[in-house]
């Protein structure tokens, strides 16, 4: 048995990992802002040092799309050069070394630290992966509640379940460092209107699509498909699937 500690524990993704790596027969430590045994905030580090204490491994998905996660992410690889930490497993995102993204810059960034933190920093592995499903639900969901949906033109997304990302980051984190592993995507590189009207027959809806040309290098890059990763479409359940699954 190893001990793992899970960051972001309580989240869509680290919930699910934690689940995982403790089916696996493993110690497992939550840690977030609102675990009972390991309450810590990565904004300042407050009991970081006891939380990575004697764990083996690391798995860092905890992440804030409003900023913040290089500082995080300094925090907590200075903890885990303390305590000797062998092991840091980051999730990542498809395509951030390719979108002119905020979000992406920033998660690009990270890798970077932890890539170069070398010999004094932990072993390190980073998994890259396409948009979990719940994340288009939330969008399409959002999208819908207006008369008329609208939405980028041009854009495909291949979407991806997020138990199936778990299950590889629990496989990751007791192998042991393995540097930047190969990507993870969707089964299926759908447009978006296409997902929308899966959306909305699954909701028993009826909704106008209405596709918006939008401006900027992002927007470019994901009309160009710099967020996919076809040759890499690993994963099994569709988002059809995942709609019957969580909306029935």
């Amino acid at each position: 048995m190893t001990s793992i500690l899970v960051t972001g524990g309580t989240g869509t993704l680290g919930s699910r990992v934690s689940a995982k790596l403790r089916e696996g027969g493993h110690e497992v430590r939550v840690l977030s802002r609102h675990s009972q045994a390991y309450a810590v905030d990565l904004r300042n580090g407050t009991g970081l040092d006891a939380a990575v204490e004697g764990v083996d491994a690391i798995v860092h998905c905890a992440s804030a799309p409003r900023g913040g996660d290089d500082e995080a992410a300094s925090r907590l690889l200075d903890a885990a050069r303390r305590a000797e930490v062998p092991h840091l497993l980051y999730i990542s995102i498809v395509g951030v070394d390719r979108l002119p993204l905020g979000y992406y810059v920033m998660k690009r960034k990270v890798e970077r630290m932890i890539e170069e933190a070398g010999e004094s920093g932990p072993g390190w592995t980073i998994l890259r992966t396409t948009q979990f499903h719940d994340l288009v639900l939330r969008m399409l969901a959002g999208a819908a509640r207006l008369p008329v949906m609208p939405l980028p033109s041009g854009v495909s997304v291949q979407p991806i379940h997020t138990d199936e990302v778990a299950e590889r980051l629990a496989e990751l984190a007791v192998t042991g460092p393995a540097g930047r592993v190969e990507d993870m995507g969707g089964p299926e590189i759908r447009p978006l209107p296409d997902l929308a009207r899966a959306y909305l027959r699954a909701r028993g809806r009826r909704r106008p699509l209405l596709p918006v040309r939008l401006a900027g290098k992002a927007y470019a890059g994901y009309r160009a498909g710099d967020h996919l990763t076809p040759e890499r479409a690993v994963g099994k359940v569709t988002f059809e699937q995942f709609l019957t699954q969580r909306l029935g």
